[in-house]
């Protein structure tokens, strides 16, 4: 019966495919963040490298939950959304609206910026970008009967 309201879609939906390019973006950038902090970190690099250890930690939990979602898993979907969707992304958000939320001049916190700061704020902002695109990618239409057909 395809092509009929009760066929069931075997093939994965282009935009769970989306949702799942997105996370692994996200997490990319979230690392490259990371391990540029602890660089930039000078003498106390084995401390920062340190704290890197939690956070390594948690991405490759994300990595899995997203593997198990791009597969079907509408229990990993639901992790996502509210771990990646919900905690993660007011962690991502929190620190640089206190920055400018903290300033009058909002010239002042582009002057003086080195190439480091810039690169830092690029991958805040490729790692923003990528969950708000990951998350609703999850639940378009066809995204959305994809995994109630599991």
């Amino acid at each position: 019966m395809t092509g009929t309201a009760f066929s069931v879609s075997a093939s994965r939906p282009r935009a769970v495919t989306v949702a799942f390019g997105g996370l692994v973006t996200a997490l990319a950038a979230g690392a490259a963040e990371g391990l540029l902090r602890a660089v930039r970190g000078g003498g106390e690099f084995g401390a920062t490298a340190a704290g890197l250890l939690p956070r390594l930690a948690i991405y490759l939990v994300v990595a899995g939950v997203a593997l198990y979602m791009v597969n079907g898993s509408r229990v990993a979907r639901a992790l996502l959304t509210v771990g990646i969707g919900v905690v993660g992304l007011l962690s991502l958000i929190i620190e640089p609206l206190a920055v400018v939320l903290s300033t009058d001049d909002f010239a002042a916190l582009f002057t003086g910026m080195s190439p480091s700061s810039a690169v830092l704020a690029g991958c805040r902002a490729v790692h923003i970008l990528a969950v708000v695109i990951a998350i609703p990618a999850m639940y378009t239409p066809a995204a959305h009967r994809w995994f109630t057909q599991r």
